[in-house]
């Protein structure tokens, strides 16, 4: 299972984590849960950056609860990786 990622967007894990590439990607093969919240951080992160590209027609109450959700998923990764 490979992480579906574009690099060259801001925050992706591959970025994020790019030291630690590799074990991104053997935990998403061996945890499903692992592969779960990488999957649902790469989504949330690729709609935040599409909504900020675009200027945001969602609320800044919104995006901000949005870019809350990506750093508790990107710390619940971190946990993983150290």
């Amino acid at each position: 299972m490979e992480l579906n990622v574009n690099t060259d967007m801001p925050h992706a894990l591959t970025r994020e984590f790019s030291d630690q590439v590799e074990k991104l990607h053997l935990l998403r093969l061996s945890d499903p849960h692992f592969a779960e919240i990488t999957d649902d951080y790469t989504t949330l992160n690729a709609e935040i950056v599409d909504l900020e590209e675009r200027g945001s027609p969602a609320s800044d109450v919104c995006l901000e609860d949005m870019k809350k959700k990506r750093l508790k998923l990107l710390d619940e990764i971190a946990g993983y990786l150290s």
